[in-house]
């Protein structure tokens, strides 16, 4: 059977959302491995071996410059998958996959995934289904660092990483925040500060502890709300 998160455990929403018998036909080439902090699933210009179906780790795709400094573009948890250059035929991507949260995945030999999705069974279509997206969130996510002030974009962000830890405490420097919000660290600095200050947020020692979803969704800009609606209808899913 596909897995389920009945006892909220984080497994991955494309695994468990296949029948039955396309589930155990992958189950041979479904390996479960553990991401570690910090660990790098892909390089810029790196032909990508494996694609991995996210169950409890986080991981961000992110752009760099030549100059080294970087901005997240993307972020990939449970609902979604690291590694869709693989199956659109591109073998290699211009980001970096980057775990920005210790926790477990499903990966899947590059070639094994072409052979699936080439079925084109429930497969393909939730794969592209997640690609359309990751999309809308990549997009989204251009217009928010453009067009929004830092507190909002912090506020979006932490309450992004919050849905998909399951947890209201994340250890995250404000060093690794600021690199993926493509900002100086004195700017995070100053914006978690507030956000402490209100009462939001605790933070303490590399830690974030969310105190106050309310408020905190309150102060996040639209751009959240926009990419979980399409999510949300996309894979038909109960927005509660």
């Amino acid at each position: 059977m596909p897995p389920s998160n009945s006892n909220s455990v984080p497994v991955n929403q494309l695994l468990a959302s296949l029948p039955q018998e396309e589930y155990q036909r992958l189950v041979p080439y479904l390996e479960p491995v553990s991401l570690s902090l910090g660990q790098v699933l892909y390089e810029v210009g790196e032909t990508i071996e494996y694609v991995y179906f996210l169950d409890g780790a986080l991981v961000s795709l992110v752009s760099l410059l030549e100059d080294g400094s970087t901005t997240e573009v993307g972020i990939v948890g449970n609902d979604g998958v690291v590694g869709i250059p693989v199956f659109l035929g591109g073998h290699f991507t211009t980001n970096r996959a980057i775990v920005q949260m210790a926790g477990t995945a499903k990966r899947m030999d590059a070639d094994s995934v072409k052979t699936e999705f080439n079925r084109g069974e429930t497969m393909q279509r939730l794969l592209l289904l997640y690609t359309q997206a990751l999309l809308t969130q990549v997009s989204q996510t251009a217009i928010c660092n453009r067009h929004h002030p830092l507190e909002e974009r912090l506020a979006r962000w932490l309450l992004t990483a919050q849905d998909y830890a399951f947890s209201n405490s994340l250890q995250l420097t404000q060093e690794f925040i600021s690199n993926m919000l493509g900002t100086r660290r004195s700017g995070v600095t100053v914006a978690a500060s507030r956000l402490q200050q209100a009462g939001i947020i605790r933070y303490n020692r590399g830690r974030i502890t969310i105190l106050n979803r309310e408020a905190l969704a309150t102060m996040a800009c639209e751009c959240y709300g926009v990419v979980k609606r399409e999510f949300h209808r996309l894979f038909d899913l109960d927005l509660g």
